[in-house]
């Protein structure tokens, strides 16, 4: 496995070279970015849309909303079980054939969620959906790491975080105006088209980028991944869930504890199963990936940001609806700008890194964002939503001098024949880490507005504090390792992983 990649990946052609040379990327690869780029925008817009379309579904497929949080947990399952699996399938498949299959499931998900006859029928669209995009996130981060010079890759992230900040700026409000004036269904018959159009267009103009390698999949890791990643991921939406309701008994209490104990438990085996075999270049996750200091330490720093963000991101929207009795569009303008300068500030961004690296951005973008979040800690019944929009603006911010370095500071510190494993824990590590983080807040939320006293406003008021200061505290370490991650000068500094 290793030899084909290194071939394919060989610093005197193609790809390696115009990193090693560090002149601008050629017209045929940028195309290759670009419409990567457009098909994770479109797979995220997806999956940002839904949050509105829940209240809808349960009314109009007459389900409990315990059913319809399926069609929510069902797609982070998936998830969660698929992309540790990228690591390996983008070594084995050619470039154009991972984003054929991964933009035929994407679509092929859309269109039976479109068509779909009734609750059971859109559960699977949304598996199929999330398989398709669980593949397009690594194959984007392992394409651009891949043929993007080493100098530009700061401004190419920038344009990712534009792909990661403004669909879920766009998804709500499209979906919003989608379920005023027409049925649910049409939200899925406007990204159809765009997808088919994306699969089109890739199909023809997604060339290959090295040679597949032809090792065996390992069965068995397979299955461990699955049932670890997956029964992680699944106790700890659990967790949520048996907080916020008072009917919650002893069986929901037993299924958490057993998600959670076969998660870890095949966790543990999955990773010594890999271990075994990355001794012969054959793993499903290549672990060697952790021997890089600068990479394992950018992604304890992206993970505990997910656990902050996604965290604080969920009760926020609690927070203005049950306290400061905000409805969901008002919730969502709330939520807009942030996303807005987050994204337009991707590119600067990215071309700061590129010029100045690492600590410039890190620094700051560590403080400010735990700044404001020790700023959410004090939030009560009568807060402004003025307010809580300019401090979740200038949170916004603060993630965004964040992502960038971080994203492309860790791929950077591995070889080349790594990047699509790097990817796919990146990837994991912002699922499993995030599931965490709305776990604990909602479960602090729920217990602490069950047991304030006060009215039902200052009750929720102190929910939110709680599970806001959770997130405050999980936000300090980011100061000091922002003190530590550095940027690769080029590719010679990655860590020797044979």
């Amino acid at each position: 496995m290793a030899a084909a990649a290194d071939t394919a990946l060989n610093p005197e052609t193609g790809p390696a070279r115009t990193r090693r040379a560090g002149i601008a990327l050629p017209a045929r690869e940028g195309r290759v970015i670009w419409l990567l780029l457009a098909a994770a925008f479109v797979a995220i817009l997806n999956e940002t849309t839904m949050g509105v379309a829940i209240p809808h579904l349960i009314t109009d497929l007459s389900i409990s909303a315990l059913q319809a949080q399926w069609l929510t947990t069902g797609f982070m399952l998936t998830m969660a079980v698929v992309i540790p699996v990228t690591g390996f399938l983008l070594q084995r498949f050619t470039t154009r054939s991972a984003f054929v299959a991964a933009m035929s499931l994407f679509s092929t998900g859309t269109l039976i969620a479109l068509l779909s006859p009734g609750f059971g029928m859109l559960v699977v669209a949304r598996v199929v959906q999330a398989s398709g995009t669980a593949i397009m996130m690594p194959l984007l981060m392992t394409t651009l790491m891949t043929v993007v010079p080493a100098a530009q890759r700061g401004r190419m992230m920038g344009r990712v975080s534009i792909v990661i900040s403004l669909a879920p700026a766009i998804g709500p409000t499209l979906s919003g105006l989608l379920l005023d004036h027409l049925s649910w269904r049409w939200i899925f018959g406007i990204v159809l088209p765009i997808a088919l159009v994306a699969l089109a267009v890739g199909a023809r103009w997604v060339h290959n980028l090295g040679e597949p390698t032809h090792a065996p999949i390992d069965v068995l890791s397979v299955v461990l991944s699955a049932l670890g990643f997956g029964g992680l991921v699944f106790g700890l939406s659990e967790i949520g869930e048996v907080a916020r309701s008072a009917a919650a008994g002893g069986l929901a209490v037993a299924t958490l504890a057993v998600s959670l104990g076969v998660g870890v438990v095949s966790l543990g085996l999955f990773g010594w199963r890999q271990i075994l075999l990355q001794r012969r270049d054959d793993a499903l996750l290549d672990l060697r990936v952790f021997r890089s200091v600068n990479f394992s330490l950018s992604i304890a720093q992206m993970g505990l940001m997910s656990v902050a963000f996604f965290g604080a991101l969920t009760v926020l929207p609690l927070y203005l609806q049950s306290v400061l009795l905000a409805d969901a569009t008002q919730t969502g303008l709330v939520l807009l700008p942030g996303s807005l300068a987050m994204g337009l500030a991707g590119p600067v961004i990215g071309r700061i890194y590129d010029r100045r690296g690492t600590r410039v951005l890190l620094v700051p973008g560590a403080i400010v964002t735990s700044a404001m979040l020790w700023v959410f800690t004090t939030v009560g019944a009568t807060t402004s939503v003025w307010f809580i929009a300019i401090v979740q603006t200038v949170l916004a911010l603060g993630l965004a001098l964040s992502f960038t370095p971080l994203f492309t500071a860790s791929l950077a510190s591995l070889q080349p024949r790594f990047y699509s494993y790097g990817s796919a824990v990146l990837g994991t590590v912002q699922q499993v880490a995030g599931a965490a983080g709305i776990a604990l807040m909602i479960t602090v939320f729920s217990a602490v507005s069950a047991s304030a006293g006060g009215s039902a406003a200052e009750a929720g008021a102190a929910g939110a504090r709680a599970a806001f200061l959770i997130a405050a505290l999980a936000s300090l370490p980011l100061i000091v390792g922002a003190f530590v991650i550095r940027k690769p000068a080029d590719e010679a500094d990655a860590a020797p992983m044979h």
